[in-house]
């Protein structure tokens, strides 16, 4: 007898459309913002800055491919009147997380920052960068020069370039923030606080009164902060 082979039924294709809310949170990191904060967006800078290089999958990142189309989208939409970025970051690539801080601070629209937990190393430009910065009071934040490891060739032009690239870093942070550049360069190279490094810690009120933060606060101070400074806009242009 001849043998039928067995029809395989194979299972029908989903119809259904992918959760757009679902992706955000897979790809981005990001979700959408509940209705009670309105016109507000709300930016999140967690784990390490990711620059031009790939970092380790079990690193926490925020990769600034990401963050930059954000904020141009941000800056564009007219339901958006506000943004607050919420930082807590062990720094990373210098040029990227500058060029993010950059943007933030070139923004047309009201901007606060809160850093909690930490704002290290190229996070102290990213928490300066808003209109106005809160720290909690049990975050921390590091000032260090910039630093690399491995192999270097050409040590003198390396040099020069670290140079030029950390005066850019403190001409920023001084251009945004009430701190002088004498005394962020006074931060940024003392020593006996870090064990293998120089520079400095700040843990909550110490960056306020070093002029680096402009206050001690959380995300219900932020907010608080961010529609006064919506509402100052309006009036302006009323």
């Amino acid at each position: 007898m001849e043998r039928r082979e067995r029809d395989v039924v194979e299972p029908p294709a989903s119809t259904e459309a992918p959760n757009p809310q679902l992706q955000n949170i897979q790809n981005m990191g990001t979700t959408e913002i509940p209705n009670a904060l309105g016109d507000i967006h709300c930016l999140t800078i967690i784990g390490q800055i990711e620059g031009h290089l790939v970092l380790p999958p079990q690193n926490k990142t925020t990769k600034y491919e990401h963050i930059i189309p954000q904020l141009i989208a941000i800056e564009q939409d007219p339901k958006i009147n506000g943004l607050l970025i919420i930082l807590n970051t062990v720094g990373g690539d210098v040029e990227a997380g500058l060029a993010i801080a950059e943007m933030i601070a070139s923004m047309s629209k009201p901007t606060v920052s809160v850093v909690l937990g930490g704002g290290h190393s190229i996070g102290v430009p990213l928490a300066v960068s808003s209109n106005y910065s809160f720290i909690a009071p049990s975050a921390t934040m590091t000032v260090h020069p910039i630093r690399m490891n491995g192999l270097i060739i050409g040590v003198p032009q390396t040099f020069e370039y670290f140079n030029k690239m950390q005066d850019r870093i403190v001409e920023f942070v001084a251009r945004n923030s009430k701190i002088t550049r004498e005394k962020f360069l006074d931060l940024m190279m003392r020593t006996g606080e870090l064990a293998t490094d120089v520079g400095t810690i700040l843990i909550g009120k110490e960056a306020v009164d070093v002029g680096l933060i402009d206050e001690v606060g959380g995300v219900n101070q932020a907010i608080m902060k961010l529609k006064q400074l919506i509402n100052t806009k309006r009036e302006r242009r009323a």
